[in-house]
């Protein structure tokens, strides 16, 4: 492997010639050799949007001459299209402002440049740095990834399962059975009305991940080093908000209080509690249908759930709910970073947070495990969702709790009575009312009917 020289203020370093970055991501690579973790891809995409928006502007404000913006506006381009994605290396285990990750792209935006359009003299950080600091661009571009993550994968993937779940509503609507409070026997309710409680929790997750990601569509941009943007032209955040917004389909403005958007990440511990919100709700999801499903045999068995792949290297025949667990432990995963995401946001020393690159990674691999997580929930195990009809029907009747019915005719201590008694001789509800004198069989009959209880 061959090296070329490249310098920065500090002075030469070597890099491997077969790449396009230069002496601050190399110095970077040699000082942070931390674990596997990269910063996203969705983050680098965001950047490169950022920096072919703030070329735009800065020509368009007369700062950056045509032939140059034009020569990044095409990079970023390049680099959205996907044709270097190997120049991105740098890990999440960095400066905590992302100076480093700003100054990949810098780099890399310039040499692309030199590589296509050698006539062009450009400088990574006089050009296609202009107007800009790490300070400002970093949480700008942690935002739009997070915003269009969310619209574009998330959102989908919600929108799949409550599709399905409303089909599974109206299968189900005839079919009565047991409910059940602190895992103990209830009254009826139909399944569909047990479905729409579970659509309920992902309408309202949906709800409050999209009005708290519109907190972080007020962006940083404009305010560089220390909220005062210095070196910034009038008017710079405005049009590069209107470029970004052009580029992505997302809406995105200037947040008025740079100060503000520097050092605060309120906006992300609020969109990530949203987050843990939708993983609760997950959580609570999976555990219902593994409840209904287990068995075959010797458990509630009320449904079945596709049999994907063997279940055990040592019982044969055996088949277990893998996608419940497999949405589960998202669930965890996305509930300890937002506890990550909480913690980091909490450090926003004087006029800058320094923990951007781990809130940045945290929201991402949330996203991203809740969105390909609900999609293979929705395909592999709840989309197959079949009510067992005769052993809900088994299980209803065979329920003490059919005797909150009897409580308004005769009275809740003796259908108090009733229950236990049957319960302590093992006998029908029916036979303990009849014995005890309470109702006729016709008068029974009359009153205790399931599906005038729901």
């Amino acid at each position: 492997m061959g090296f070329r020289i490249e310098h920065d203020t500090m002075g030469e370093v070597q890099v491997p010639e077969e790449h396009l970055w230069g002496a601050q991501t190399e110095r970077s690579l040699e000082n942070f050799r931390i674990s596997t973790e990269t910063i996203p891809v969705e983050v680098i995409n965001s950047f490169a949007v950022l920096k072919s928006a703030a070329a735009t502007a800065n020509q368009k404000l007369g700062k950056l001459d045509k032939d140059r913006a034009d020569a990044i506006v095409e990079a970023c381009r390049d680099i959205l299209d996907g044709k270097y994605p190997d120049e991105f290396p740098l890990k999440v285990w960095q400066t905590g402002s992302g100076t480093q990750s700003n100054m990949n792209l810098n780099e890399v935006i310039a040499h692309i440049v030199k590589q296509d359009h050698p006539d062009i003299s450009i400088h990574p950080n006089d050009h296609v740095n202009m107007s800009q600091s790490s300070n400002d661009t970093f949480p700008t571009a942690m935002n739009m990834a997070a915003v269009i993550a969310i619209h574009k994968s998330l959102i989908p993937a919600i929108d799949l399962l409550i599709g399905t779940m409303q089909r599974l509503e109206e299968e189900n609507y005839d079919v009565i059975k047991i409910g059940r409070t602190h895992l103990q026997d209830a009254v009826p309710l139909r399944f569909s009305q047990e479905i729409s409680g579970w659509r309920g929790m992902l309408e309202e997750s949906r709800a409050q991940i999209i009005e708290s990601s519109d907190r972080l569509r007020k962006l940083a941009i404009g305010g560089t080093a220390v909220g005062t943007g210095l070196n910034c032209p009038a008017g710079f955040d405005k049009m590069c908000c209107e470029e970004i917004t052009e580029i992505t389909g997302e809406t995105f403005a200037p947040n008025e209080n740079k100060f503000y958007a520097l050092t605060s990440k309120d906006g992300y511990v609020y969109a990530s509690g949203a987050l843990k919100g939708l993983a609760s709700n997950l959580m609570k999801i999976a555990n219902d249908v593994r409840w209904l499903a287990n068995g075959p045999r010797c458990g509630l068995g009320e449904i079945t759930i596709p049999e994907n792949e063997p279940g055990s290297s040592i019982m044969p025949g055996k088949v277990n709910p893998t996608q419940c667990e497999a949405i589960t432990m998202i669930a965890i995963q996305v509930m300890g970073n937002d506890t990550t995401i909480g913690i980091g946001a909490s450090q926003g020393n004087f006029e800058l947070n320094v923990f951007m690159p781990v809130l940045a990674y945290n929201m991402i691999q949330s996203i991203r495990l809740l969105s390909d997580g609900m999609v293979s929930f929705d395909k592999h195990c709840i989309s197959g969702i079949k009510a067992k009809r005769d052993k809900m029907e088994e299980n209803l009747n065979n329920s003490l709790m059919l005797v909150t019915c009897l409580s308004p005719v005769i009275g809740y201590e003796n259908a108090a009575h009733c229950a236990h008694k049957a319960f302590e001789e093992n006998t029908t509800l029916k036979e303990a009312v009849l014995s005890l004198g309470f109702m006729s069989e016709a008068e029974y009959d009359a009153v205790v009917r399931p599906e005038k209880m729901v």
